[in-house]
């Protein structure tokens, strides 16, 4: 991850390395872990910041191009990230574009299922697509997705103010979750 991010234009390197941090950090907040069920695995925290991710992309989708382009950085910041995970698991070189693909789809479908429940303001229907992603195996039992798909709206509603000019710095921050 560290030589493509030395490779990127050096006046978007820390604006990329700054917003990616920020987008990880705040995936990383306990409570989303201690108090609204999400596992505290690698897949869990893989969903928290596909989330946090997919409201960043969301907002910055209506702004100029160069935040656009930024975004778009930070994403393929996202998926080195994700590769480099997987070959720290132990995934040999024939194995990773495998599963990157899955993980593309993977974030490509939660992203898509989001935006659209954030959209229409659908409560439930984040909520069932939370349930479904963060956990697959629970057959009616998993923990309620209620408070991670209201923390979700209000995310969405509040990062819809930050100004185009903080995007462009790379300095957008998300609310607390559990306040």
């Amino acid at each position: 991850m560290i030589w493509s991010l030395l490779k990127r234009k050096k006046s978007n390197q820390a604006l990329v390395v700054r917003q990616y941090e920020t987008i990880t950090g705040a995936a990383r907040s306990p409570v989303f872990y201690d108090r609204m069920g999400v596992p505290d695995t690698v897949l869990g925290r893989f969903e928290m910041i596909a989330i946090h991710l997919v409201l960043y992309l969301r907002r910055t989708a209506s702004a100029g191009e160069a935040v656009q382009g930024l975004a778009q950085e930070v994403l393929e910041a996202f998926f080195e990230d994700v590769d480099h995970s997987i070959r720290e698991l132990g995934i040999g070189d024939m194995g990773v574009p495998k599963r990157m693909k899955k993980f593309a789809r993977m974030f490509y479908g939660r992203a898509n299922s989001y935006g659209e429940a954030l959209e229409a303001r659908d409560r439930e229907a984040l909520a069932a697509a939370l349930s479904r992603n963060i956990h697959p195996e629970a057959d009616g039992d998993a923990p309620s997705t209620d408070a991670l798909a209201d923390w979700m709206i209000m995310a969405a509603d509040e990062l819809a103010r930050v100004g185009d000019d903080t995007l462009a710095q790379g300095r957008m921050a998300f609310p607390k979750a559990g306040e």
